[in-house]
């Protein structure tokens, strides 16, 4: 009896890293720990619907023959949630933020100029939500006009 309850936990659990086609979508997310590089931006699409762009600035340590080095990547998100985007108005540059976003990368059109952004691969950031970790430092004029 023993022995048939491992056989099916062993089938169970292999089922579970399955390359079959049992789940209905797949997802890639992207977690971004950092700072606002801008405030972020209200923009509107060409059919005239709103969304919001923030960046968010990350920092690593690269090793180089001179040493260690820092180096920032600056990472481009977009949001085009209606309550989110209230929220994402009111943040500030330099704000410490937790950003999820769903990642999308797009493949170049064979037909546009490779020095074009769209012949070129493009990485495209979906706002799923963001927590603000640390408020940036106050500015000097802000307190004085307070």
């Amino acid at each position: 009896m023993f022995s048939l309850t491992r056989g099916t936990a062993a089938r169970t659990s292999s089922r579970a890293f399955s390359t079959t086609p049992s789940r209905s979508t797949d997802m890639a997310k992207l977690v971004l720990i950092g700072r606002l590089g801008k405030d972020p931006e209200v923009r509107y699409t060409k059919s005239n619907k709103e969304y919001v762009s923030y960046t968010v600035a990350t920092s690593n340590n690269t090793s180089t023959a001179e040493g260690v080095q820092p180096t920032t990547t600056w990472h481009h998100v977009l949001s085009f949630h209606p309550g989110a985007n209230n929220y994402l108005r009111t943040l500030r540059r330099g704000s410490l933020v937790y950003a999820e976003t769903n990642f999308e990368l797009r493949q170049p059109d064979a037909n546009a100029d490779p020095e074009s952004p769209e012949g070129q691969r493009q990485i495209f950031l979906r706002h799923e939500q963001i927590r603000v970790l640390r408020q940036p430092p106050r500015d000097k004029e802000e307190t004085e006009s307070e």
